[in-house]
């Protein structure tokens, strides 16, 4: 009898990065699943519940469906379910149709529900029940929205784009049609579920936080049974599974706090610059973390995809290749090839944090002379000296010890051990615990170095119910100041609204237009709160009826935190640079509104000219131009 693990591991590599038919992925994963009698990877969606009671008996209001969002969200996953509990036959379902319609109660009244589980994919005749085009059943179900009883509701699925197109090529003559269109239109980019008096709900499943799918995604990988298989065939002897074995060792330390915490927080910051990962994507990266090789071949022999099989196993430990299976390199991706690895967007997206290329002079001196340097060798021994798996082995310290003697003479020796520095980085990344962060604080492994206290000090805070704290907020005061003005000024407990002689987007702003107080004075305020969807705002506020929110993405906290600390804006991120030049120009809207509405007169001939003093801090002075 064949062993289950190898099976299971065979299986597994179906999530990974390898070649399929992504329009067929749902089905083509369910039919591998079958034949290897494994369940899929499956876990609760965080819509499941609001969705089925839609379609259940007990539905007050029986309304329409569509589920959007990009590929490898479930849409089709969903709308399986949906049919099932519809008592739908699974046969009918398998097939490779995309519309589907059943008869059934709703709310206690009898109802038709119509599914098509992929918009683009519905031909445009042939395939859509009684009715005889596409065109025919869109119209049908634009109609059923704007009736009181219509005795029909739909369930569609359709990446978000190509829902918008769909409708912008519909005839639009008829009142119906159109009104569908906008109304699709309204929910989506209004980030609505629906609106009072239609019957239509909207799903749109990328406006669910990656790290929320991530967390539901990890327990159903780490709990499923295939890998009890391999743990109960894992003799003391046996090399799959066995404790040197690279496969075993990636999944016991993804199961690890820290790790899991940290690739966590990488997620979760790609949610706050608003990037979003699918399930098929996480899933995709959690498979590959555990059973990527970063290596064509093991002992002379292919490993197919860089992905590890049960009969790779033995190979890679007995040719001491067990370091190319890091699993710390696999979470970027850096097992893949670069076409590859480009190709796929959840790499694209871990990569622009730069792990591994990013680094400091202490970080460098830890990897390079930590195990010759007093001061550092506790650091060094505690995290890569015990790490027998990926930490420093014989061939990094051959390749550390070569490049210190000079082997900067030798390009391809430099090389291998500049890829090395980079792995071993990524390692630090996930390696370096809390306890020391003030020594080595893992963010500075990263682009966004204050990536953690975004995190702690205002995402945390913010969704704990708390304020974020006076030197965060001063801190973001002064990198609204030095854009505003293009000049280093130091005040921090208020905001300078300036304009220059060619207009607000001048590059020195000289001349103040006005003053807005960050604590509380009257009605005026700076503040940072969540917005509905738990996005980080700064809000500038004029008076009780008059604001102006700013969107505070990770990118923007970095460079205006990066510009308070003497970063010349151009030098960081030139969209994030005339971003914050677009918010003054709103701000310097308000406050003329402001001034309209308290009466003040605008004397033209009355200029506030601002210049620093040598600590950098604002001097005003008002000019009178004669007439």
């Amino acid at each position: 009898m064949a062993k289950r693990g190898p099976q299971w591991i065979r299986f597994l590599r179906q999530y990974g990065p390898i070649a399929r038919n992504d329009n067929m992925y749902d089905e083509h994963i369910r039919r591998s699943a079958a034949r290897v009698k494994f369940d899929p990877l499956l876990f609760k969606h965080p819509i499941e519940n609001e969705l089925f009671a839609l379609f259940s008996e007990s539905a007050e209001s029986p309304t329409s469906v569509v589920l959007t969002g990009t590929a490898g969200d479930g849409k089709t996953h969903l709308c399986r379910q949906v049919w099932h509990q519809l008592g739908g036959d699974g046969d009918e379902w398998d097939s490779d149709r995309v519309y589907h319609h059943i008869d059934t109660t709703l709310g206690g009244h009898p109802f038709t529900v119509h599914i098509v589980r992929d918009l683009t994919g519905l031909p445009e005749t042939g395939e859509s029940g009684n009715f005889h085009t596409k065109t025919d059943l869109l119209e049908f179900f634009s109609h059923t929205i704007f009736t009181d009883d219509p005795g029909s509701v739909f369930l569609i699925a359709a990446n978000d784009g190509q829902l918008i197109d769909t409708w912008a090529r519909l005839n639009q003559t008829k009142d119906e049609v159109d009104s569908t269109g906008r109304l699709l239109e309204d929910l989506l980019f209004n980030d609505l579920r629906r609106r009072e008096g239609k019957r239509l709900t909207l799903f749109n499943l990328s406006r669910i936080p990656s790290a929320t799918l991530f967390d539901r995604a990890l327990e159903a990988f780490l709990n499923h049974d295939g890998w009890k298989c391999c743990y109960d065939e894992a003799g003391p002897d046996a090399e799959l599974f066995g404790e040197c074995c690279p496969i075993r060792r990636n999944l016991e330390l993804l199961k690890q706090d820290q790790v899991r915490d940290r690739l966590r927080a990488l997620l979760e910051l790609c949610d706050h610059n608003e990037v979003h990962l699918s399930i098929r994507r996480i899933l995709l990266l959690l498979t590959n973390a555990v059973l990527g090789f970063a290596g064509n071949e093991a002992d002379g022999k292919k490993v197919g995809d860089r992905l590890m099989k049960a009969v790779d196993v033995p190979r890679i430990i007995a040719t001491k290749q067990v370091s190319k299976a890091s699993i710390y390199n696999n979470i970027f991706g850096g097992n893949l090839t670069e076409y590859r690895r480009n190709s796929l967007d959840v790499f694209e997206y871990l990569n622009r944090f730069r792990i591994g290329r990013e680094t400091s002079n202490r970080f460098d001196n830890l990897l390079i002379y930590g195990h010759a340097d007093e001061q550092l060798k506790p650091f060094f021994d505690e995290l890569l000296g015990v790490d027998k798996f990926y930490g420093a082995d014989e061939a990094f310290l051959a390749a550390q010890q070569q490049y210190i003697e000079g082997a900067d003479e030798d390009i391809e020796a430099t090389e291998h051990f500049l890829e090395l520095l980079m792995s071993q980085r990524r390692a630090l990344f996930f390696k370096i615990p809390n306890e020391i962060q003030d020594e080595f604080s893992p963010w500075d492994l990263t682009v966004f170095s204050f990536a953690g206290e975004y995190l702690d000090r205002v995402v945390g805070r913010l969704t704990n119910g708390k304020r974020v704290e006076k030197g965060v907020l001063a801190r973001l005061t002064k990198g609204l100041n030095r854009v505003f003005i293009g000049m280093l000024v130091t005040s921090d407990r208020e905001l300078l609204l300036a304009t220059g002689l060619s207009g607000s987007a001048a590059k020195v702003s000289c001349i103040l237009e006005d003053r807005v107080s960050v604590t509380r004075r009257i009605s005026e305020q700076v503040e940072i709160l969540l917005d509905e969807s738990n996005m980080p705002i700064l809000r500038v506020s004029f008076t009780n009826s008059l604001h102006v929110d700013l969107r505070l993405t990770l990118t923007r906290f970095e460079f205006l935190s990066r510009v308070a600390e003497g970063v010349l804006p151009g030098s960081f991120s030139k969209e994030c640079h005339e971003d914050i030049l677009a918010f003054k120009s709103r701000l310097l809207t308000a406050a003329k509104h402001r001034r309209q509405e308290i009466g003040a007169d605008e004397d033209q001939m009355t200029f506030r000219l601002l210049e620093l003093d040598e600590l950098g801090n604002p001097l005003e002075e008002v000019v009178e131009l004669d007439t």
